[in-house]
């Protein structure tokens, strides 16, 4: 996956089969709350509100849910009071895991997952044990079958993003722009009528670790656990598993 998690990757495609309706709008739910206590309830002037406004459309969310969880995010009305909380963590193979986390009871969280963590063979870091091992970058991915490299390239650099890459082993180019040029370097790519896969604040980790065929699974399971928690709103991690590996497991099932 080039520079970004080879996890991110994985999802964007186990997303249309998975597609948990409910559970998915729970988290966009929590998100919002959250955006809203933090940055205003006017998505024209609160970037991560518009953005998960966006996430709550692209799940086919109704308008009203959207609108509640604004107003209870301004305190406008009544409703659970959340907490962000950030993870980190090893994974097999000494793998790097960032969780984020949602919650309105972080005893509860923080038990649950170190369970999952435990069961699949993992184990909790301390704050900062793995976190320096990710940057916060923008990242944009683009179909290589939709764009011709150079002009996508030479675009990206003109409008502000900090990179381009076209990893031999992915089928999409890459853009990775600063956080805080994320929404004006996606804005401007829509504008020109650019089809974007993929668009999402995230965390890049600086190195990947490689994972053989005897622990991929594993890892893919703790993975999906840890993102099928309900407080766990995002899960970051630093492994590649190798394409002939991955055609392996889902040739197995």
């Amino acid at each position: 996956m080039g520079g970004h998690s080879h996890w991110a990757g994985i999802k964007h495609k186990k997303a249309i089969t998975d597609g948990k309706k409910s559970k998915v709008w729970t988290k966009i739910i929590k998100e919002i709350t959250i955006a809203a206590k933090a940055g205003g309830g006017k998505p024209e002037e609160n970037p991560r509100l518009r953005t998960v406004i966006e996430d709550a459309k692209a799940c086919n969310m109704p308008l009203e849910n959207v609108k509640r969880a604004i107003r209870r995010g301004t305190g406008q009305e009544p409703g659970v009071v959340y907490e962000e909380i950030t993870y980190e963590a090893y994974g097999p193979c000494g793998i790097a895991i960032i969780i984020n986390a949602t919650t309105d009871n972080k005893n509860r969280a923080a038990s649950e997952i170190r369970k999952i963590l435990d069961v699949r063979g993992g184990n909790m870091g301390s704050t900062g044990a793995v976190g320096w091992m990710f940057e916060q970058k923008g990242y944009i991915a683009v179909k290589k079958a939709d764009v011709k490299e150079d002009e996508l390239m030479s675009l990206a650099l003109e409008i502000g993003a900090d990179d381009f890459r076209s990893p031999a082993d992915s089928e999409d180019f890459e853009i990775i722009t600063s956080p805080q040029e994320f929404e004006s370097v996606k804005t401007k790519l829509e504008e020109k009528k650019v089809p974007l896969a993929s668009a999402e604040v995230t965390m890049l980790p600086k190195n990947v670790v490689n994972v053989g065929e005897d622990k991929a699974e594993q890892v893919l399971k703790l993975m999906d656990e840890l993102e099928d928690h309900d407080d766990v709103q995002k899960v970051y991690s630093n492994f590649n598993i190798p394409d002939t590996v991955m055609a392996k497991l889902d040739a197995a099932g």
